[in-house]
């Protein structure tokens, strides 16, 4: 996904590994497949093959669960299992819609899906050219929310890191593009292009909800859990307007619901950081499957 602010990609000058070739062939095959079927097809399969061979063998369901047992120990191991299948699906039927290009889009802006309280303030924003962060996490499929607001005219800048595999770089970052511009490369050359994006009154895209070595500590689920302050420091270092914002699949799950949340005060980067987390924290008790329990939101730092 293209928000992740903490992670360090591999240099695409480096040599792509016999593994890294592999993996990308792999992947370029079961996507090749799928794109051979009519979307409504595609991307239950690739859901379908997430959840039950490639979760599973790459220790992703795993994870998901032992997450799971950790935030939300009320939870039966039963119901536990049925989450952990549920996030590796939506993840699945994700990077297929990503692959879907126009299709994707199209559906997406046909649809009209934007609603919720901070809607009318987000519109308001664009109509002033007022810079406005947009709050996002790994739920649902984020990338619903950059097709919907695209499709209003409103192009959303999202800052992105590369992957660690190049040969994995080389049609993920074009299959983003496809999807809604501009976007950032995590380093200092593409932050400077995405402050000089929001200045000029850009919406901006950042994601909140993973482990960051030097984040803060907040409250998530809970516990402590070191946390980003960035989307509410530009917030308040630019005067914008600060929204959570999430992309819903919808039961069919194919169409989606993009939520715009009440708009977050300006007060200190602390408060306002906690203020997301707990809006994501109902939002995921709401609807676990939708939520990546795969990352290790919770773990030591150091480690």
């Amino acid at each position: 996904m293209p928000d992740k602010l903490n992670s360090d990609a591999q240099s695409n000058d480096d040599p792509i590994s016999f593994i890294d070739r592999v993996a990308n062939a792999a992947f370029l095959a079961v996507m090749g497949l799928a794109r051979m079927l009519p979307y409504h097809r595609r991307i239950p399969l690739v859901g379908w093959f997430f959840a039950h061979m490639l979760g599973p063998v790459a220790g992703w369901t795993a994870r998901a669960r032992e997450n799971l047992s950790l935030a939300m120990p009320e939870l039966s191991a039963s119901e536990r299992k049925r989450i952990a299948r549920s996030v590796l699906d939506n993840a699945g039927r994700s990077m297929a819609e990503i692959y879907s290009g126009e299709e994707f889009v199209s559906r997406i802006a046909g649809a009209d899906p934007l609603t919720g309280p901070g809607l009318q303030a987000l519109r308001e924003a664009g109509e002033q050219d007022r810079p406005v962060i947009l709050a996002c996490a790994h739920f649902g499929n984020y990338d619903a929310m950059r097709a919907a607001l695209s499709a209003q005219g409103w192009p959303v800048g999202a800052l992105y890191r590369p992957m660690n595999n190049p040969a994995f770089n080389a049609h993920y970052i074009p299959a983003m593009r496809s999807i809604a511009e501009p976007i950032f490369p995590r380093g200092r050359s593409g932050f400077a292009a995405m402050l000089k994006f929001l200045r000029g009154g850009g919406m901006l895209a950042l994601g909140f909800d993973q482990f960051v070595h030097d984040g803060t500590p907040l409250r998530f689920f809970g516990m402590d859990s070191r946390t980003v302050l960035t989307p509410a420091e530009l917030a308040l270092r630019y005067d914008a307007l600060l929204l959570p914002i999430a992309g819903v699949r919808q039961p069919d799950g194919l169409s989606f619901s993009v939520e715009v949340g009440d708009p977050v005060a300006h007060s200190d980067p602390e408060q306002m950081m906690q203020a997301l987390n707990d809006d994501l924290e109902r939002r995921i008790r709401a609807n676990p499957g939708q939520w990546f329990w795969v990352h290790r939101r919770w773990k030591k730092r150091g480690r």
